[in-house]
Order: structure tokens, then C-alpha cells, then sequence
């Protein structure tokens, strides 16, 4: 009830907002917005743009996720490697994003874009968060398992990753939301067809505000139900 409530506050902000600015075409009503993204919605060419985007950012999450959480681990326990490979986590979390998009037009498919840009947003936050919570085990639980003989299997599942759980999971929330932003960013400059940031592109150049407010709500709702539907994956 709470959130439901917070929601409508905003929506009647936003609401008074478009009210005193008083321009469709400057600043679009929410009810306006909420029409047009229906009328979107309805269409094959928005479900198949939503389901590109979708696709290939996930792609790159995912994937991001593997090699971060591998490189954590790695380099939890390894101060030579840490040291080694620091430069470039340091390089990849601080070089703006519109940088890697730039180069990466050189390198890469227009359509490969989005993919590359969400795995190098999410590699450095599963990478710090891995290594942080698996450095920061119980030691008490490190030292019972020493007194017990525990094989290094049976550490790891019983000591390892109910210590790092937290770390992964919080790292994962995070990395979904920056992967999504820094893919539709990667979309809108890269200009693959058939695509959210393709529509978001055209939108803003044909100047149809309420398009591009509409886009605009429809990469929220995906970005929460993506963040939502994998918190629950990692629940279970």
C-alpha cells in the first residue's frame, strides 16, 4: 500500500508538473504517456524492439556475471593476481561509457554493441563484490572446518558461498540496473535497428516527446522486472 501510494504521489507531481508547463509537446501529461505506451504496446514492432534489447543487454549481463564472479574468485585469495589484474578493473569501472561506445564502433557490429557495453558494466561490480565476500568469511567457520577436516568441497559449499550469497546477490541488483541503463545508452549512439534505444533515437529526432516518454517508461519496466525476476532466481 505504501509503494502504491508513493507511486500515485509522483504520478500527481508529475502530473501538476505537465499542468503548469502546459505543452504536450514539451512535456507530456502521464495520462498522454500512459496512452501512447498502450497504443505502443499493441504493435508487433514494439514487442520485437523490447525483445532485441532484452535479449542481447540480458546476454551481456549474464555474461558478465559469469566472468566477474570467476575473476573475484580468482583473485580473492591471490594478491599477485589482484595487483595484476587491479589496472584493469580500475580502467573498465572508471573510462565513461560513451568512450568504450566510440571504440567500440570501430571493433564491433552495430548490433554487438549493447552486448559488450552491459558485460563490461557488470564485470567490475561481481568482480569487487565476489572477492570482498569471500575475503570477508567467517573465521571462526574458516577454523571449525580446519578442526573438522573439511574437504575443499565441503568448504566451499559451508563456508564459501553462504559468505559471499549476500555480496553476489547485492551485486547482481546493481549490475542488472547499470547493464540495462549503459546497454539502451549503447543502443541510442550505436543505432542498431529494431531496438528500444533505436526508437528512443528517432523519437527525440522527429522530436515526438510522448514516444520518447513512452520508451522512456517502458525501459523502466523492463529494467524492474528483469532486477525483480532474477533477485527471485537468486532467492530460490
Amino acid at each position: 500500500m505504501i509503494k502504491a501510494g508513493v507511486i500515485v504521489a509522483w504520478l500527481l507531481l508529475w502530473q501538476l508538473t505537465a499542468a503548469i508547463v502546459d505543452s504536450e509537446f514539451l512535456f507530456p501529461s502521464p495520462i498522454s504517456v500512459i496512452k501512447r505506451l498502450s497504443e505502443l504496446a499493441v504493435t508487433a514492432d514494439f514487442w520485437k524492439a523490447a525483445a532485441y534489447s532484452l535479449g542481447r543487454i540480458s546476454l551481456g549481463c549474464a555474461g558478465g556475471i559469469i566472468v566477474g564472479t570467476l575473476f573475484g574468485a580468482l583473485t580473492a585469495f591471490s594478491k599477485p593476481l589482484y595487483e595484476f589484474f587491479s589496472p584493469l578493473l580500475v580502467t573498465v569501472k572508471t573510462t565513461p561509457v560513451a568512450s568504450f561506445i566510440i571504440l567500440l564502433l570501430v571493433w564491433v557490429k552495430r548490433s554487438g554493441i549493447p552486448i559488450v557495453i552491459a558485460f563490461l558494466m557488470v564485470v567490475p561490480i561481481l568482480w569487487s563484490n565476489v572477492a570482498e565476500g569471500l575475503r570477508n568469511a567467517d573465521r571462526q567457520l574458516l577454523e571449525a572446518a580446519k578442526i573438522f577436516r573439511f574437504t575443499r568441497m565441503q568448504k566451499i559449499k559451508g563456508v564459501y558461498i553462504p559468505s559471499v550469497r549476500p555480496s553476489f546477490t547485492a551485486g547482481c541488483t546493481t549490475a542488472i540496473g547499470f547493464s540495462w541503463k549503459a546497454g539502451i545508452a549503447a543502443e541510442i549512439l550505436a543505432i542498431p535497428p529494431d531496438t528500444v534505444g533505436y526508437n528512443l533515437y528517432y523519437a527525440k529526432i522527429n522530436l515526438e516527446y510522448d514516444d520518447l516518454f513512452a520508451w522512456t517508461a517502458a525501459v523502466i519496466a523492463m529494467s524492474f522486472l528483469l532486477e525483480k525476476a532474477v533477485v527471485k532466481i537468486l532467492k530460490k
